[in-house]
């Protein structure tokens, strides 16, 4: 009689497979992959401090720092002052930064593609419905509110 496999070590492998692939797939762009997500996270947060960002990312602040020192003196980030608080600096993408963006959405997406082989469009959607889910209740769950009783209809999601 087999174990079912383990959800976290299922999520796990996956996710670093598909870096893996992603990076692959990356080499080209001159950036480590450590920089790819910072990009990918300040495209989408034009004007956050460096602490914020690398809370997003899940970094140590001064890891993040060495990064963004590297992506400044690259011409990838910019650092500008804060107009709220003189001693905070905030992190924007720059033109040439921002041309690197559709070329790592364009790999991402044929990555996602690959990754989802064999998958129809309704388990595609249930796949995407499931991990939201997921993220939901564990973001709830560390937000320290409860979870039980709360129950998610999938209104969009069909078998």
């Amino acid at each position: 009689m087999s174990e079912q496999p383990s959800l976290g070590f299922l999520l796990i492998d996956a996710a670093r497979l598909i870096r893996r692939r992603f990076e692959q797939e990356s080499r080209d762009l001159s950036m480590t992959s450590a920089q790819l997500q910072i990009v990918a996270r300040l495209a989408k947060n034009e004007g956050i401090g460096q602490a914020a960002l690398a809370a997003l990312l899940e970094l140590e602040p001064m890891t993040v720092s060495r990064h963004v020192d590297r992506m400044v003196a690259a011409g990838l980030v910019d650092r500008r002052q804060d107009p709220n608080d003189r001693r905070a600096r905030q992190l924007f993408t720059t033109e040439r930064c921002r041309a690197l963006i559709k070329p790592m959405r364009e790999r991402a997406a044929a990555v996602f593609e690959d990754a989802q082989k064999g998958l129809s469009a309704a388990e595609r959607r249930n796949l995407v419905f499931a991990l939201e889910t997921l993220i939901g209740n564990l973001s709830t769950i560390e937000a320290g509110e409860s979870v039980r009783g709360a129950v998610r209809e999938p209104s969009e999601v069909t078998s």
